[in-house]
């Protein structure tokens, strides 16, 4: 039988428990020793190491390509490319972001346990894509300011990008540039007013959230959209408990100068919903083991309940109080925190 490959951490405490089971009669000394034998401390976290050093690979290209535009050879070489019709932009970076995607999916078939190089191949293909998509809006772009137009676009190719090689990174593009494609179709209709229906901007994304959480469980039905359907639910939920939480501290206030002639008390019914939201999907977590569900709902109540202490009492009480509480409470979640995952860790 194969060990159990655990940290430390976990190694420590399942030790621990079999050494009170057995001082406590649970178990005998025997089977102690075996079930101390099915486990051992797993070495260096390679897996982790190997996801940071891409993030940071990236990052760093990222500000080398910025720091070699800034160059002033590469300005003057810039200035000789600026006459360069925008189609040709336009059809080179497509075909790049082809070839990158190409590669990007024949190296998941060859090396599927390069998890990350693959990605990253990826996600420079999704940049590529986004270029050509916007040269392709300077090209036949009619003055009118209708861009969202390109973000609409671009949904249809990302989503059909991400079905075809199966990548979850290209979906969760599909559904950003969703979000913006209604966030500027909305301020485009209403000649870029502050209201939409009555709606400011968190508010009329309240409504995006809770469509795309509805449609992720739609797409339960559809077999060929599960690969999808988990991604769509997480990107959905963030879009609504983020807008709630905005909503809580602005309301449905367009400008800032509106928001500014008001007190925050006046406010506090939006931030009831909010944490009405947040208490519901809780219950919602816990009656149905939908531990997404349940993460956001507490996460956002956590942010919401501080939100709220800031707003209201942080001018009337003693910073030395404030952050004694703050102290006190984080300290009861992480106690808290702790049980749960060790009881998880049990059942495990």
């Amino acid at each position: 039988m194969a060990k159990l490959n655990l940290d430390k951490q976990e190694a420590e405490f399942l030790g621990k428990t079999i050494r009170t089971w057995e001082s406590e009669g649970l178990v005998d000394k025997e089977t102690a020793e075996k079930l101390q034998s099915t486990y051992e401390v797993k070495g260096f976290d390679w897996r982790r190491l190997a996801q940071y050093s891409f993030w940071v690979a990236l990052a760093s290209g990222m500000v080398a390509i910025a720091s070699l535009i800034i160059d002033d050879a590469v300005l003057k070489w810039l200035e000789k490319l600026y006459d360069t019709p925008d189609i040709i932009i336009s059809i080179v970076s497509a075909i790049l972001a082809s070839l990158l995607f190409l590669e990007g999916n024949k190296r998941k078939k060859i090396y599927p346990e390069r998890v990350f190089s693959n990605e990253s191949i990826i996600f420079f293909g999704i940049l590529l894509t986004a270029s050509s998509i916007a040269f392709l809006g300077k090209t036949f772009d009619n003055g009118k300011g209708h861009f969202s137009i390109l973000f609409l676009l671009s949904v249809l190719v990302y989503a059909a990008l991400a079905w075809k090689f199966s990548s979850r990174l290209i979906w969760a593009f599909a559904l950003v540039s969703l979000g913006s494609w209604f966030g500027t179709e909305t301020g485009y209709q209403t000649d870029w007013s502050f209201y939409f229906l009555g709606m400011n901007y968190p508010l009329r994304f309240v409504l995006f959230g809770i469509s795309l959480v509805l449609f992720s469980f739609l797409m339960l039905r559809f077999s060929m959209l599960n690969l999808f359907r988990e991604l769509t639910y997480i990107i959905g939920l963030l879009y609504l408990f983020v807008s709630l939480w905005l909503l809580s501290i602005f309301g449905n206030f367009g400008s800032l100068e509106d928001w500014l002639e008001i007190k925050q008390i006046e406010l506090f019914y939006w931030g009831i919903i909010s944490l009405l939201f947040s208490i519901a999907f809780i219950i919602y977590g816990i009656r149905f083991r939908d531990h997404i569900a349940r993460e956001f709902g507490i996460s956002f109540l956590l942010i919401n309940l501080y939100s709220r202490y800031f707003e209201y009492l942080w001018d009337i009480t003693d910073k030395t109080i404030f952050f004694g509480i703050m102290a006190l409470s984080f300290w009861l979640i992480g106690r808290k925190a702790e049980k749960i995952w060790n009881l998880e860790f049990l059942k495990k």
